[in-house]
């Protein structure tokens, strides 16, 4: 009998990812409070989201085997949420020209409505272009085409943002966008499910 699979999370991006592994899924939003906990380390924080995210479509689709994820953005110890608007996407990118930010995503897959579970974290390291390289007016019309208000650190690497990035230190480049893919398949055996063995 085919056990569902679930995403649990509204983001496009972690759908569109996902679907490349050939994986029939729903999409169910998790519910979860995504603020930060006083005292956790940005680790801690996207590892405890993954899994509350997870854990919560779980226990309401005790059958289905449920995907959550989680990532944050940081600079040199500052957290980079969603911007929201052009003004805030403006001081991130500002804050990193030159500088490291550091990605953590967080992956978790729950069955048997959240009593089964497996984890694993990606860490990747993003070096931005200098100041000289990046005035504002190139970030202001940077924005102005991908509007990346709704990306941490608003640089889409998918998208126009990899010309702001110098490099990208990681063992995923799924991560960067969301959800490794890599350690995802890992997590998938463990509940017996390989996208090249369906069919």
């Amino acid at each position: 009998m085919h056990t569902p699979l679930i995403l649990a999370s509204t983001s496009p991006y972690r759908k569109e990812l996902l679907a490349r592994l050939q994986l029939p899924f729903d999409v169910h939003a998790p519910q979860v409070d995504e603020a930060p906990h006083a005292g956790e380390s940005f680790l801690q924080t996207a590892v405890r989201l993954a899994r509350e995210k997870a854990v919560a479509v779980a226990q309401s689709h005790p059958n289905a085997i449920v995907i959550g994820a989680d990532q944050v953005a940081s600079c040199e110890a500052q957290r980079l949420d969603k911007p929201g608007t052009a003004e805030r996407a403006l001081a991130q990118l500002q804050l990193q020209r030159g500088k490291t930010s550091e990605f953590i995503t967080a992956v978790c897959v729950a069955a048997k409505a959240g009593q089964m579970l497996k984890e694993a974290c990606v860490a990747t390291r993003v070096r931005f272009r200098s100041a000289a390289e990046l005035p504002d007016d190139r970030l202001r019309r940077y924005i102005a085409l991908e509007n990346p208000l709704d990306c941490a650190g608003a640089a889409k690497s998918e998208g126009l943002g990899i010309a702001l990035i110098e490099s990208i230190e990681g063992p995923d480049p799924t991560a960067l966008v969301g959800l490794p893919l890599i350690a995802l398949t890992n997590l998938l055996k463990s509940f017996e499910l390989s996208a090249l063995s369906q069919g």
